[in-house]
């Protein structure tokens, strides 16, 4: 008789990573097969505008030669009758939060690296089957249940089940173990190592180290050298070695941002004014939700010709309040950038964050009194705008038809990185009804 115990390690870790497969496209397809089910489409942030970029595409899409950071005119011309989508964040994030209850019944050791994709630590799982029998009762899950495709690494550690994901899509099952390290992953460019970018590899071009077999045989110290402790991490991970343990913690956010890319450049300083007023009120409200405050707030700018610039402001004290962040990143915009120069896109981030519980709120003399009307009123506010969505109550500035007011629209506004919506285990986001 089979025992089960016997396809786990005796020492060690079994890794799963889960990584949907044209996440938005299959959500929609799920939503709609009628519309959409083997035909070439795409989700871009602006269908209106041929300028606008493709966000992902289906495998449908991809034979015909459509990528990621097309523009939307560009992929009409390879493929004409190729079907722009504008996005749904709502409804991405209800499939999101969907997949990972169904592959958190087989372990609590879940980790959301974003919406679209997570770690799972199954060492202890056994009572579920053998590995490659978990993985592919989580994928067939999925699919029957949602209807969506994904792919599932297998390995000893968070680093080779994400490298194993990659190696089959759509619908693939990969096992990677360090032992399979030199001959499946070593002749393969720097670049092709989960974490390394494309600085990164060009500048391990230039100490004549093109391939992860060639990291993997490096020499540490001069690799420590050149990059630090990540050249100690390169040569570890070039081996196949990765000792992260999954966190099933959802740890609070590092900061909390929003940028927007505008349908057209703008230059004007009221024009400006407009987005970051939107900006700032959503990252407040996102900060609010999550009972944080910030000290720090950065600003981001980027030109129509791709070039970014950042630049911040800490406080004397944490706030939550968008008028003093919209105040704060106006005043960095008007005194690092000129009016003249065209922008392309605009955000805002929020920083150096803490706890409200935690925060003590060194106020003023002049300010003391009005702080508890103010948060009281903020409060107030937060919950009429929960209830009745976002355009219950809004300032005189944001009475407008300015694109920006679209980052107001929470089916339309989000990213894959965001996962706002997963911390709240009460179902607290209003995002979420």
């Amino acid at each position: 008789m089979r025992n089960t115990a016997d396809y786990y390690p005796a020492r060690g870790r079994v890794i799963l990573h889960v990584d949907m497969n044209a996440f938005y496209c299959s959500v929609h397809e799920a939503e709609e097969p009628e519309k959409y089910k083997n035909r070439p489409t795409a989700v871009a942030g602006s269908v209106e505008l041929r300028k606008g970029v493709i966000v992902t595409c289906s495998y449908t899409a991809r034979k015909m030669g459509i990528s990621t950071g097309m523009t939307v005119s560009q992929g009409l011309k390879k493929c004409p009758s190729l079907i722009v989508i504008q996005p749904d964040f709502h409804l991405y994030r209800k499939y999101s939060r969907a997949f990972m209850d169904i592959a958190y019944e087989y372990t609590p050791l879940l980790q959301a690296v974003s919406i679209d994709e997570c770690y799972l630590d199954i060492t202890g799982s056994k009572q579920f089957g053998t590995p490659l029998e978990i993985a592919n009762e989580i994928q067939q899950r999925i699919k029957n249940e949602l209807g969506l495709p994904c792919s599932v690494g297998v390995a000893p550690n968070k680093l080779l089940a994400k490298m194993a994901s990659d190696m089959k899509k759509p619908n693939g099952i990969t096992v990677l173990r360090i032992r399979d390290v030199p001959t499946l992953l070593w002749d393969k460019p720097c670049a092709e190592l989960f974490g390394i970018g494309r600085k990164t590899a060009e500048k391990l071009k230039r100490l004549h180290i093109y391939t992860i077999g060639q990291l993997a045989a490096a020499d540490e110290r001069m690799l420590i050298e050149r990059f630090g402790v990540a050249g100690a991490w390169m040569k570890r991970a070039a081996n196949g070695i990765d000792d992260s343990p999954v966190n099933e913690e959802h740890e609070k956010n590092k900061s909390v941002g929003h940028t927007t890319t505008l349908p057209r450049d703008i230059s004007r300083l009221d024009d400006v004014q407009r987005v970051m007023l939107n900006l700032a009120d959503q990252v407040a409200r996102r900060l609010r939700r999550q009972r944080l405050m910030a000290q720090t707030i950065q600003i981001t700018i980027r030109t129509p010709d791709m070039k970014t610039i950042t630049r911040s402001q800490s406080l004397e004290t944490v706030t939550e309040q968008a008028e003093e962040i919209y105040h704060i990143a106006c005043e960095l915009y008007r005194r690092h950038w000129s009016e003249d120069k065209p922008v392309r896109l605009l955000g805002i981030t929020l920083q150096n964050l803490v706890p409200k519980e935690e925060s003590a709120l060194q106020l003023d003399l002049f300010d003391y009194e009005q702080q508890p009307k103010k948060e009281s009123l903020t409060r107030t506010m937060d919950m009429l705008r929960d209830k009745f969505g976002e355009d219950a109550i809004l300032t005189a500035g944001m009475l407008t038809d300015d694109p920006s007011a679209l980052i107001r629209n929470y089916k339309i506004r989000g990213t894959s990185l965001q996962k706002d919506f997963l911390r709240d285990n009460q179902g607290n986001d209003p995002n979420l009804r």
